[in-house]
């Protein structure tokens, strides 16, 4: 496609052959550009996250045997009718 379309021009080529020149300029602007380096984005953590300490302490609580059958939600209430709070009712 891109040598027919040096010969006789783009409009031509893709008229010839029933190709959309959108696409044909979309492919060759892709080719030109440079290729970006496959690096893995890094995960940030979020400032207010819980700790490693306060994390393991919630799911331990949430294990417990006392717990093991309720919805976080079920927890997060029970908890704070007992006046503990651990965290967010989503964390």
């Amino acid at each position: 496609m891109e040598g027919l379309a040096d010969v006789v021009g783009v409009a031509k080529a893709c008229s010839a052959l029933s190709f959309p020149r959108s696409t044909f300029y979309r492919w060759r602007k892709a080719a030109d550009a440079p290729q970006q380096p496959d690096i893995a984005p890094t995960v940030s953590r979020p400032p207010r996250r819980l700790s490693e300490t306060e994390e393991g302490k919630v799911l331990d609580l949430l294990h417990s045997e006392r717990f093991c059958n309720a919805a976080p939600a079920q927890v997060w209430a029970t908890l704070l009718d007992e006046g503990t709070y651990l965290c967010s009712e989503r964390t």
